[in-house]
């Protein structure tokens, strides 16, 4: 009898003590993001833990192939786009909550060379020399970043003659790491990659890709078991700590954000 009654204690304590590990079992934010925010939001991430304890997963992509695998149901809590259009269609598809959408940045477009490259492009005409023997920008079938180079050398009247040179990165993160490998001449990237690089670049006028303008919109993916916690994520990016760290890497803000002329 009291060797029963040891053993239905024991399970018991065991049985709290396994309530208790999982009731206290951190959570952990998954984050799909856009490529064009590695290391802002590398940093902004070891904040935010640091802060409230809550560890952030980040999944760095393309925005067009992060949207398809949210559509087919790959568990992010939040999906931070390069693109508002994305956001859009996925809220209208049903699958992120709309009463979430927030505009966090707008990004801008460089000219990318390694810094021991002889070449200094300092415009997108320059590259119809023939010495840029190769230029990369991210796939434009489904990468903003790639959508907005791609107008920008088509409204500076160069796509057709340097379409047949330019080498296609999965993401802009890809893309930059394919200059800065010496694999191409000179690269198209996300401004927020050139500022925390070792090469030369140089700004693309806004002017020259309106219709893909890298207004950067962010929401909660439906179906997340984390919603107060991915809320408490983006207000924590739209914060002022948050805002100083994307600044810090030529984001413009949301309150600085000007739609462009067409």
């Amino acid at each position: 009898m009291i060797r029963r009654m040891l053993l239905i204690l024991l399970l018991s304590l065991t049985a709290c003590s396994t309530s208790q590990a999982i009731a206290t079992k951190p959570v952990e934010l998954t984050v799909a993001a856009a490529s064009d925010l590695t290391p802002a939001f590398k940093e902004i991430g070891s904040l935010f833990t640091e802060r409230t304890g809550i560890q952030v997963v980040f999944n760095f992509g393309s925005t067009g192939q992060l949207a398809q695998q949210i559509e087919r149901g790959a568990p992010f809590d939040i999906f931070y786009a390069a693109n508002k259009s994305f956001i859009e269609e996925l809220a209208t598809n049903g699958v992120i909550d709309p009463n979430t959408m927030t505009v966090y940045a707008q990004g801008r477009i460089t000219i990318w060379t390694r810094a021991d490259q002889p070449l200094r492009p300092q415009q997108l005409s320059d590259l119809l020399d023939p010495a840029y023997k190769r230029i990369a920008i991210a796939n434009p079938e489904h990468a903003p970043y790639g959508q907005a180079a791609r107008e920008a050398l088509e409204r500076a009247g160069v796509w057709d003659q340097l379409k047949d040179r330019l080498v296609f990165g999965e993401n802009i993160a890809q893309t930059l790491t394919i200059a800065d490998t010496g694999n191409v001449e000179v690269a198209i990237v996300a401004l927020s990659l050139s500022v925390q690089s070792s090469g030369r670049w140089v700004l693309i006028p806004a002017e020259l890709h309106p219709d893909h303008p890298l207004i950067q919109m962010a929401a909660v993916v439906k179906g997340t078991k984390h919603a107060d916690v991915a809320r408490q994520f983006m207000e924590f990016v739209n914060s002022p700590d948050g805002h100083k760290i994307m600044k810090k890497y030529g984001f413009i803000l949301p309150g600085e954000i000007v739609e462009p002329t067409r």
